[in-house]
């Protein structure tokens, strides 16, 4: 068993024993996971690029925990799902190696469509 999937088992037991299972609908995941990626985002907002590149230790604890939250929301929604995460971001990996080719996209910023 993976790392992954040991993490996927025991959010199932952590809401089967707290019986939040009837809660954890792919829409309500779906916003809660939004909800802590915002709560990511608002320790980086007014950081200047440097400043996001180099953050505070408490800054840095912070985004730690939001990071956890933002993981173990997906975890559960790709559970919830169906979805193997892993395997899904191998083949977007694949999709996006294709769209950005290196001798294109080395060194520029711009959406795959703009290539």
């Amino acid at each position: 068993m993976t790392e992954l999937e040991n993490l996927r088992d025991q959010l199932r037991d952590f809401a089967d024993a707290r019986d939040w299972d009837q809660f954890h609908s792919p829409k309500n995941l779906a916003m809660a996971l939004a909800g802590e990626a915002g709560e990511l985002l608002e320790n980086f907002q007014w950081l200047t690029e440097e400043q996001s590149r180099h953050p505070s230790p408490e800054t840095l604890a912070a985004a730690g925990e939001e990071i956890a939250d933002v993981l173990l929301y997906l975890v559960r929604l790709s559970d919830k799902l169906g979805i193997d995460p892993v395997a899904a971001a191998n083949a977007k990996m694949l999709a996006n190696a294709r769209k950005y080719p290196v001798h294109k996209a080395r060194g520029n910023a711009k959406k795959y469509t703009e290539l």
